[in-house]
């Protein structure tokens, strides 16, 4: 063995830069592998702004919402940094909406959290930027925002290195194996290290590792896109005046103030190709983008002006729940995944994972029995995809 940790963590995005910060700072010996530069955007958490919201259709949801809070301003403390800027934000729902906007006023209410129900001309009241049909109602919640990965991942990562973590990037972990008692983490270029425990935070690539385990996920990979705007009147859309808001509709789309000077920017979700981890372009879809315009052409036309348009993956389950567990196979192996919607949960995930990995109580966390890797959506969907 090339050396001994207490806990290596694989993959140093948003999730796994948080876990070798908590780990760390619990005082374990921690290596943190990334295969690319730190800072790369070729996976799922580089960017500049994250929508964060108390707004969901579940109260474990909105439980974990309220920690994850909670966790960015320890790490907001921890490194004098400021990741998280709160705009409000805006869940709008149309007449034919696929989602039932109530469910998040219900999830809402169950956890205590204070909202503003909107009709038609509230919202256009309060925002004159929207075109609404009729009929449109919508929740605003004061405490919504945005999270910034560039600099909470950096805080992550200069924080864990200030507890002792070695964080090592261009190094691409190959393989995780059982050896006398303890799991061993195998490099591209041969090294070989002794651990207690592997956190995979690998996103797109998680089933290269734990394919070979015995665990593959049912997983798929989507390149998504989103445009920065600059529309004609860029003051309109300063947080003090526009939050984030999601649209409830089908297609959904999503978006955001300006930020750090660049913004309006929207994005649907879910409206990419599947593609995978190492064979994506990114190259953006002009029809994508011809969506997203038509969208705002007809419900948010002052935000139109010059694109910039920058790709990312989704790597979904399908349930879009979250993945945070140990596999049954392998305890020693704990698995995150942020399916898509996970960033804003990262600080609190990193706390989550610390306490797998070291072998701590995690079922106490609001929510935790909706990420097993043995539930029955993940399951049942790879029963189906080895059956085929």
């Amino acid at each position: 063995m090339s050396a001994s940790y207490d806990a290596i963590v694989i993959g140093l995005g948003g999730i796994g830069s948080a876990a070798a910060y908590r780990l760390a700072a619990r005082g374990a010996r921690v290596l943190g592998v990334e295969q690319f530069d730190l800072g790369h955007d070729r996976g799922a958490s580089q960017d500049e702004s994250r929508i964060i919201r108390l707004s969901y259709h579940r109260p474990e949801y909105v439980e974990l919402a309220k920690d994850a809070f909670a966790a960015w301003r320890e790490i907001e403390a921890a490194s004098g940094d400021r990741v998280l800027t709160i705009t409000g934000g805006l869940d709008l729902a149309p007449p034919d909406a696929p989602e039932q906007i109530e469910d998040y006023a219900t999830a809402m209410t169950a956890a205590g959290v204070d909202f503003d129900w909107l009709d038609t001309a509230d919202l256009a009241r309060r925002w004159p930027q929207w075109r609404l049909d009729e009929g449109t109602r919508g929740l605003f919640q004061a405490a919504a925002g945005i999270a910034d990965p560039s600099v909470g991942n950096v805080a992550h990562q200069r924080l864990a290195r200030a507890h002792g973590a070695e964080l090592v990037e261009r190094t691409k972990v190959t393989a995780i194996r059982e050896h006398r008692g303890e799991l061993a983490v195998e490099t591209a270029d041969g090294g070989r290290f002794a651990t207690g425990a592997a956190v995979v935070a690998c996103d797109a690539w998680t089933n290269d590792l734990l394919g070979p385990l015995g665990h593959p996920l049912p997983l798929r990979v989507t390149r998504e896109q989103v445009t920065w705007f600059e529309p004609a009147d860029a003051a309109a859309f300063e947080p003090g005046r526009f939050p984030i808001w999601i649209w409830l509709g089908e297609p959904s789309f999503y978006g955001f103030p300006t930020h750090r000077g660049r913004g309006p920017k929207v994005g649907q979700d879910i409206g990419g190709r599947e593609t995978t981890a190492d064979g994506r372009s990114f190259e953006p879809d002009p029809d994508y983008l011809a969506r997203v315009e038509g969208f705002l052409r007809a419900h948010l036309p002052g935000a139109l002006g010059p694109a910039r348009t920058k790709t990312c993956l989704y790597t979904l389950t399908p349930d879009r729940d979250f993945v945070l567990d140990c596999l049954p196979e392998a305890p020693g192996v704990a698995v995150a995944l942020g399916a898509a919607h996970g960033y804003k949960f990262a600080a609190l995930f990193g706390r989550l994972l610390a306490d797998l990995a070291l072998r701590h109580d995690a079922s106490r966390a609001p929510g935790a029995g909706l990420f097993s890797c043995e539930r029955p959506a993940l399951t049942a969907s790879a029963t189906n995809l080895v059956s085929r």
